[in-house]
């Protein structure tokens, strides 16, 4: 998954950053309409203000993409902007695009180069698109599957013993009272960051946004093929070992065990709620400031908060967690 997502060749994001939107393999809620960095550069402004506006707040992004959440961001509160890219062809793709900023955009290449400042900390849809172990339980225990050749040398799956000791240990804490068979994910290197996130030097608010689910809801015995999918032409099915390179691949976050990691990393949850409810409250106040006005641009802007916000669209399915780091 790590070599067909990343590979700087290759992978699905290594060469360059991917269209999103009508024209590419997904939406996101960037790529829904400027709302969302409008809102979230509100929320920014908020915590500043709440921190007792302190003279080293800096806005700080990790995985930017193509710096559009960004641009929307500084388009809305003048603050300073750091971006945290590890790629260069995104940090190139991200310097044009956000050359009107002037010096108030820096990056760093990693969480451990961001200074000690005071932060709000963003990121959208990250943890999703790390690479994940896929495991099975065969009755009596859990298995790593793991990709093998076939006869006619197409890939498949076979099971096998867990591939490290750290990864034994975390089957440990999963269900045993499953049918056999049942297929599901464990995100290493979204706790791997997490205790990364939890170690940077930056102090502040942490605002993670994806879809996910509770542990309760991801282990359900109805979701027995687990949750990894891959995208195409706005077109998703369970066929990952296909195309590899050519389409993205993803898994929904175990908000549960990432919470777990991260208290234990000395961060506390502020926040942890469905993503429709967390940017309905947010947008009252922009909300209750549209009254008279119905402009072309207004309703634009409304259609924005639908898809945000509506349990049938990205409200329901997505999360936000909001982490306090001392």
């Amino acid at each position: 998954m790590e070599q067909a997502l990343y590979h700087p060749v290759q992978g699905y994001y290594g060469p360059k950053p991917r269209r999103i939107g009508r024209g590419g393999d997904f939406y996101t809620a960037v790529s829904v309409g400027p709302l969302y960095g409008k809102l979230l550069g509100h929320l920014a402004e908020q915590t500043y203000q709440e921190m007792g506006h302190p003279a080293d707040f800096v806005i700080i992004e990790q995985a930017a993409h193509d710096g559009q959440l960004a641009e929307d961001i500084l388009s809305t509160v003048d603050k300073p902007y750091l971006i945290v890219e590890p790629n260069p062809r995104y940090e190139a793709v991200q310097r044009q695009r956000l050359a009107p900023f002037g010096d108030r955009v820096r990056w760093v290449s990693s969480l451990s180069a961001v200074p000690a400042v005071t932060a709000f900390y963003l990121c959208n849809e990250l943890p999703d698109a790390m690479p994940v172990h896929l495991v099975q339980w065969d009755g009596t225990a859990w298995k790593e599957l793991y990709v093998q050749a076939q006869e006619d040398h197409r890939p498949g799956l076979i099971p096998g013993p867990p591939s490290t000791e750290r990864l034994a240990r975390e089957l440990t804490g999963l269900p045993q009272d499953l049918p056999a068979g049942y297929t599901t994910e464990v995100n290493l290197a979204a706790m791997d960051w997490i205790v990364e996130l939890a170690a940077s030097p930056f102090r502040g608010t942490i605002y993670i946004a994806d879809y996910g689910y509770d542990a309760a809801e991801l282990y359900s015995p109805e979701r027995n093929t687990g949750t990894i999918r891959r995208y195409r032409n706005h077109q998703t099915d369970d066929r990952v070992l296909e195309d590899l390179g050519e389409c993205d691949l993803t898994t929904h976050v175990n908000f549960t065990r990432l919470i777990e990691v991260a208290e234990s990393s000395g961060m506390k949850q502020q926040t942890y709620e469905l993503q429709g409810r967390f940017l309905g409250k947010l947008g009252l106040p922009w909300l209750a400031g549209l009254e008279g006005k119905m402009d072309s641009e207004t309703q634009a802007l409304l259609r924005q908060y639908h898809s945000l916000t509506h349990p049938a669209f990205m409200g329901r399915l997505f999360r936000v967690l909001l982490l306090n780091k001392a």
